[in-house]
């Protein structure tokens, strides 16, 4: 399992794959997934794999990364852009970013800005804001931009980064964690599933354009109808300087995440119940977490057609929505483990307790 996980991992984070834009991990969704269940797609770009019979279990994560578009190439060849999703300026000064033109080429740039030398000590300090940064690809002019490089306006950009393995055992530093985590699990529990008979009908999805509101999710509830909802998340980990030891609820190496809560999603009591009690019963290492901030696709399952129980399941990562984060494997392991546990109990009869309040 570790080593599939390894390899599926670095082919989903080195895609391309920004909202509205997801075609390069679609397409690694729908290689995977072919020979084991009815595939199918949405509207949107959603897709879907589904087998088995009973009650329906999705099985959720979200294809997009955030990224750019382009906004404006100005007549001297440099990119404006426009943020797809939410980035911290911070992190963005010197980094690589890929260009992707219509005819699927990759064009290799840099994002930069007015040089520190030439400003005055009172800006140095500050963090530049998103307007004043652009990106050099290298061209002299707008005419080479377009003709040349086949680069037009609202083409997708993405992060350039390699899927690396660090140093420590186990750990591996890639972008786009947020949501790579959960497609690979998604993937690679229902191919593990393949060859039993389950006890519900099992579907795996891959939703659009999560980083910007949760859109594809309310489109894959009008579909799917589900009946529980399992949403396989990135979340940022919170074990660096900066957070209190004894407060962390996203270590890295303690296991997969169980969010109970965030602003978007009060979890089913029920289903979290369940969830933690199959953890223990199959000694899966597990986290508990009541998050302040931030926001799943669980935000849109819960509250579709007459309401969804739904969890999130998460990889803890450094660094999320940059363009270096930092996983240990192991955790991600827990989750297919846990995933794998739960869509095994989730028959006719526990399905119906989970929302039987009469």
């Amino acid at each position: 399992m570790k080593d599939k996980a390894i390899s599926l991992l670095k082919s989903l984070t080195e895609a391309h794959s920004v909202p509205g834009y997801e075609d390069e991990v679609r397409d690694i969704f729908i290689e995977e997934l072919v020979s084991v269940g009815d595939l199918s797609s949405d509207r949107m770009g959603g897709v879907y794999c589904e087998r088995g019979q009973g009650p329906k279990i999705l099985l959720a994560g979200h294809m997009d990364e955030i990224g750019f578009r382009v906004q404006n190439i100005t007549p001297d060849g440099f990119i404006k852009f426009l943020p797809v999703g939410g980035w911290w300026a911070h992190t963005l000064l010197s980094q690589r970013v890929e260009v992707k033109t219509r005819s699927g080429a990759k064009v290799l740039g840099v994002i930069a800005s007015k040089p520190p030398h030439f400003l005055p000590e009172s800006e140095r300090s500050k963090v530049m804001a998103l307007g004043a940064l652009f990106i050099d690809v290298g061209a002299a002019s707008r005419e080479e931009v377009e003709r040349d490089f086949g680069i037009q306006l609202g083409d997708p950009i993405a992060p350039e980064t390699e899927f690396t393995a660090m140093q420590k055992r186990d750990y591996y530093m890639a972008k786009a964690f947020d949501n790579r985590v959960g497609m690979a699990c998604a993937i690679q529990t229902v191919q593990e599933l393949s060859d039993e008979e389950l006890p519900n009908t099992l579907i795996a999805c891959g939703t659009v354009q999560e980083e910007v509101g949760l859109r594809g999710a309310k489109v894959a509830a009008v579909k799917v109808q589900p009946d529980v909802a399992i949403v396989l998340e990135g979340p940022p980990a919170d074990d660096a300087p900066g957070f209190p030891k004894s407060e962390a609820q996203g270590r890295l190496g303690g296991g997969v995440q169980i969010r109970m809560q965030d602003p978007t999603a009060i979890m089913n009591p029920r289903l979290v119940e369940l969830v933690v009690e199959t953890a223990e019963r199959e000694g899966i290492r597990y986290q508990l977490t009541m998050r302040t901030s931030g926001g799943t696709d669980a935000g849109s399952f819960h509250q579709s057609n007459e309401g969804v129980p739904s969890i999130v399941l998460g990889t803890p990562a450094r660094y999320i929505h940059s363009h270096n984060g930092i996983i240990d494997i192991n955790d991600y392991l827990e989750m297919v483990k846990l995933s794998l546990a739960l869509v095994r109990r989730l028959d006719a009869e526990t399905v119906a307790g989970l929302t039987q309040y009469l």
